[in-house]
């Protein structure tokens, strides 16, 4: 029963590598998105405001797709393969790491939504509105951190007391 219950993690190789698939389509998409914006420009002159609205769209798929391959490399670290290939900054050995990882990519796609918003509305009272509503987004994810993070030093502790007794 254990060596059934203990396989059953390789579930989540599932979800994973369906999580990094999207992020690969969304990272495609908004790359095609920018050098359509790039071609549109050069050649037929779009303006600026039309430029800047297209390129912070695709910019924002390719921040969504970042986010898609940090919950899936995460999941698949956490869960299947803790020797995964990944750069430093992308190993998570926590539930916590994936979370700060996640939450620090999602207040950078509200920045870019936001300054979208900015860019592309006609009146000061729809910016203010956005603005607001990001900012209290961003400072509850702010909170949650705060309040669910664990202490390092206290994990390290943990561990040492769990290994050595």
């Amino acid at each position: 029963m254990r060596r059934v219950l203990g396989a059953t993690r390789f579930v989540v190789a599932i979800p994973a590598v369906a999580a990094i698939l999207g992020g690969i389509l969304l990272m495609l998409q908004g790359s095609v998105a920018t050098v359509m914006v790039i071609i549109d420009t050069v050649w037929f002159g779009a303006d600026l405001k039309t430029t800047t609205v297209d390129v912070l769209t695709a910019i924002d798929a390719i921040l969504l797709g970042t986010v898609l391959l940090v919950i899936g490399y995460g999941l698949y670290e956490l869960f299947v393969d803790a020797d995964l290939p990944v750069p430093a900054w992308l190993r998570v050995t926590t539930l916590d790491d994936l979370k700060s990882k996640l939450v620090g990519v999602v207040v950078a796609i509200i920045a870019v939504i936001f300054v979208g918003v900015l860019v592309d509305a006609n009146r000061a009272a729809d910016v203010m509105s956005y603005g607001i509503g990001a900012g209290a987004i961003v400072a509850g994810l702010a909170l949650f951190s705060y309040a669910t993070r664990k202490d390092q030093t206290d994990a390290k502790v943990v561990r040492t007391r769990t290994t050595e007794g």
